[in-house]
């Protein structure tokens, strides 16, 4: 594992965009939608930490933690299990408040004593809704250079359209200032889009919340940054990276999707290791009269059918006869003989029994749920 040991800790909000994918999260929080055919969407941001080096990591949940916090356990596929420091899941910040979510003041504010008690000097706030490599030991070398007080990621995408409302857009001046940060922007095209990725000093940060829990604010960008940027020095930096971000349901499905174009798999894996958690398993097995074209299996899975430019997680089972084209099958699914299944995804231990037809469309797959039998 890379080790650069940066001054820097690590926070990660797993619960922030649960809104936008209500179908996923119904039993798990956004950043353990699986992804990938074994990921996590957590693992991407956490892996890119460890690999630079950040063992002190803090995960944030708000609410359906039990499934994060048993993919992650200790940490010890990304090297955390430490005695100082290492991977800490702080329980649900705002059981006080009587809304759904608070936003990250609140979030932060209730790891403050936390915060205090820690010797980095720099804080690298997430969400984990993106699926990336980043290379954080970059992200604090540019920060440090700069003298900013606040360096906030981007990159150049059109704003998805299953979360216009839940983006935020940047502009900035020739020496890459940020000048001005837009929430609910309707602009078509390619924008500076921000990956909702942080950095800033932990003495700095610890003012900040709480000053602005003090005055009841709610939202990290909206209400500290965006406000204050004739005060703070908030610099961008641009990441030209791989980028799969989950909006909506047809995002999720388009992602997984991009990963079997060729170059998707070396752009997003290729940079550095993405690690998650281990589950020990036989290698997939083709048998006698099965097909496969154009897909990314993991291992376990058992292929006696077809199978076209799909994504198949962990132990799926495709019987004899079945037929399966663009689909997303997460960890189990069992397709029974003589099915033909297009445009479908499936949550975990899914059965699809035998003789059944279930299409959905390019623009609109179908979804079925967690334990759901068909």
């Amino acid at each position: 594992m890379v080790n650069n040991n940066v001054n820097a800790l690590g926070v990660i909000f797993a619960n922030t965009y649960d809104n936008l994918v209500p179908e996923l999260v119904a039993e798990r929080s956004m950043g353990s939608i699986p992804f990938g055919g074994r990921y996590r969407l957590i693992d991407f941001t956490l892996s890119s930490m460890a690999n630079a080096g950040i063992d002190n990591v803090s995960v944030i949940v708000r609410k359906n933690y039990h499934s994060l916090m048993d993919h992650l356990g200790a940490g010890r596929e990304w090297d955390l299990t430490r005695k100082r420091g290492g991977l800490n899941i702080v329980p649900p910040f705002a059981e006080r408040s009587v809304k759904l979510y608070s936003g990250r003041v609140d979030a932060l504010d209730s790891i403050l004593n936390w915060l205090e008690a820690q010797k980095e000097r720099y804080v690298i706030l997430s969400d984990s809704y993106i699926a990336m490599n980043f290379d954080f030991g970059k992200l604090v070398d540019a920060h440090v250079k700069s003298g900013a007080d606040v360096t906030m990621v981007y990159n150049r995408a059109p704003i998805p359209e299953g979360a216009r409302s839940d983006n935020y857009t940047i502009r900035m001046d020739e020496e890459g200032r940020v000048t001005e940060i837009l929430s609910n922007d309707y602009r078509m095209g390619e924008q500076n889009l921000a990956m909702n990725i942080y950095i800033i000093e932990r003495e700095s940060l610890i003012h900040l919340i709480h000053d602005a829990s003090v005055r009841g604010l709610v939202y990290f960008e909206r209400d500290i940054l965006a406000r204050n940027l004739k005060l703070l020095n908030v610099q961008a930096f641009k990441f030209d990276g791989y980028v799969a971000r989950v909006s909506d349901m047809k995002s999720y499905f388009d992602e997984n999707m991009r990963l079997l174009k060729d170059g998707s798999m070396e752009a997003l894996f290729g940079p550095a290791p993405i690690y998650t958690k281990i589950r020990d398993d036989n290698p997939t097995r083709y048998l006698e009269g099965s097909s496969v074209k154009n897909s990314l299996l993991a291992d376990g899975c058992v292929i006696e059918g077809t199978v076209e430019n799909c994504v198949l997680f962990r132990g799926c089972k495709v019987k004899k006869g079945a037929v399966v084209k663009n689909c997303v099958l997460m960890q189990d699914t069992v397709v029974e003989p003589n099915c033909n299944v297009e445009y479908v995804v499936t949550d975990k231990n899914v059965h699809i029994t035998e003789d059944k037809k279930l299409a959905g469309t390019d623009t609109f797959p179908v979804f079925v749920a967690k334990n759901h039998s068909v």
